[in-house]
């Protein structure tokens, strides 16, 4: 693989990563605050995302 594509690779992990961390926490403070609605929300954004 060149240079150009592993560097693309390895961004495009690091972003899905950073994508999942983010809706974990946002998940966390949801489930804390109580708000069934908003964690429904959020499940369904990581379905959709296939996180």
């Amino acid at each position: 693989m060149n240079n150009r594509k592993r560097v693309l690779t390895q961004t495009a992990i690091a972003h899905k990563e950073t994508l999942r961390q983010n809706l974990q926490h946002r998940l966390e403070r949801a489930r804390a605050a109580g708000n069934q609605s908003l964690v429904s929300q959020l499940e369904a954004e990581a379905a959709y995302l296939h996180l």
